[in-house]
């Protein structure tokens, strides 16, 4: 289902972790028996939007399993140039595909629940973010009106953004704990 009023998820899922400290990739540290990711894309994939988009880049979570089935799955080949690129690999994507808006969150938070996603889906802005206890946290909706004040370079999502047109910007207060997980110490926590 794709076309004009429709919202994509998209997980952000392309990084190298570079700062976490333990073995292999953190997307694919264990947690309740399965790979870290799996819980992020779970959460997305649950909330039920009009399609599922993953952005890899470092490492294939499907090949280890955490990607759901049936979602939209994008290679950024160039990862290392940081976040923008992978947010406009999705953008690209969704404005082919036809979507109004997405609603952008990070593998590496998987406390983030489906009623966060579905709650920012459904905001009556171009521009909403999850708040968390009041912290603005991702995920966040991005109408399509927007997406060209996306950046086009480096490690920025859509903070920018949020702080550019803060006009724009409505707060959704939502459950859930929005850490993400950056080193072993972080992993340990939701143990």
């Amino acid at each position: 289902m794709r076309g004009p009023g429709t919202v994509a998820a998209v997980v952000l899922a392309a990084g190298g972790g570079t700062r976490w400290d333990g073995d292999g990739h953190k997307l694919l540290a264990p947690l309740d028996g399965r790979p870290l990711a799996a819980l992020s894309l779970e959460a997305a994939a649950e909330a039920g939007l009009d399609e599922l988009v993953v952005v890899l880049g470092a490492v294939d979570l499907v090949a280890a399993g955490a990607v759901p089935d049936g979602a939209t799955v994008l290679t950024n080949d160039r990862w290392v140039d940081g976040q923008a690129g992978s947010l406009r690999l999705a953008v690209h994507h969704a404005r082919s595909a036809g979507h109004a808006a997405v609603v952008v969150g990070l593998a590496d938070s998987p406390g983030v629940p489906l009623e966060a996603w579905r709650a920012v889906a459904a905001a009556p802005s171009p521009l909403a973010v999850a708040t968390f206890d009041g912290r603005r946290r991702p995920p966040t909706r991005i109408g399509r009106e927007l997406w060209d004040d996306l950046p086009t370079e480096g490690d920025e999502g859509a903070r920018g953004l949020l702080s550019r047109r803060p006009d724009l910007v409505l707060e959704v207060p939502c459950p859930g704990d929005p850490a993400d997980v950056d080193v072993l110490e972080d992993l340990r926590r939701w143990s």
